[in-house]
């Protein structure tokens, strides 16, 4: 008699480690990680048959052992990290890390199995802190969301405060050189015009007044006249409109008569 088995070289086959048809397997997922936490893993590995002869005659049962051999690459594994890094910062590590495990012991044990996927389902601690850690976990998502909103706004204003500052000390330079511009045209003009009264006291001091004048007076609404010379002028009264207060006639002064005295 004899028998034969088929084995499909291209069919992707494979396990559950930590839970069974969805539900918990509490003796395989729990585990202990490097930092002496607990925490619950579980685990798929997809696999397919890479040589038959010695998936069939070299092991009893290879899937009994891939599903044994799982279980301790992911031990070793988590026991190897923090449970920070198990849940949240290197999950993909963990599985590559096992992955390349239990390759390499089932290459050992000539299993002819190749390992396709390795992926990591759920690591969470148990049920009895679960509530804190997750809020653990907010409290930490939310310090690095408030981390980076700072960053950004850091980002953000420090290159505008930097634009301003350059803007100031632009504006703080025109304003030098404006200034510095200014004080020398006039002080070339002062020694252009010192250099002229040198030459003509009289005639310069005149044009100097006369042109300082000439600025003043536009601006004026009043003349000022020398006291001999307003005594012979006369006002010039407007037609047609109401004196100026200071020519209006006085209002007349009502006054009775005075009583007569008898002796």
């Amino acid at each position: 008699m004899q028998q034969v088995n088929v084995v499909s070289v291209e069919q992707i086959r494979r396990i559950e480690v930590g839970f069974r048809a969805g539900q918990r397997v509490s003796e395989e997922a729990l585990m202990l990680t490097g930092d002496e936490n607990i925490v619950e893993a579980q685990m798929i590995v997809q696999y397919r048959v890479a040589d038959p002869s010695k998936f069939l005659f070299r092991l009893r049962e290879p899937e009994v052992a891939l599903h044994a051999t799982t279980q301790v690459a992911l031990r070793s594994t988590v026991g190897n990290m923090t449970i920070d890094q198990v849940m949240i910062e290197e999950r993909a590590k963990v599985q590559d890390d096992t992955r390349v495990f239990v390759q390499r012991l089932m290459d050992q044990y000539e299993s002819g199995i190749a390992i396709t996927e390795v992926k990591l389902q759920a690591a969470d601690p148990p049920d009895a802190v679960k509530d804190a850690f997750h809020d653990v976990v907010r409290a930490r998502e939310d310090r690095e969301k408030l981390i980076n909103q700072a960053r950004g706004y850091q980002a953000d204003i420090v290159p505008r405060a930097r634009g301003a500052a350059q803007q100031i000390l632009r504006e703080a330079e025109g304003f030098r050189e404006q200034r510095v511009l200014r004080a020398q045209g006039e002080s070339a003009r002062f020694l252009s015009v010192w250099a002229e009264y040198d030459k003509a006291k009289a005639v310069t001091r005149d044009r100097l007044h006369l042109e300082t004048i000439e600025k003043i007076l536009p601006d004026i609404d009043k003349v000022i006249v020398d006291g001999k010379v307003g005594d012979r002028l006369m006002p010039v009264l407007p037609m047609g409109g109401q004196l100026p207060p200071t020519l209006a006639p006085l209002p007349a002064v009502r006054t009775t008569p005075e009583p007569q005295r008898t002796r």
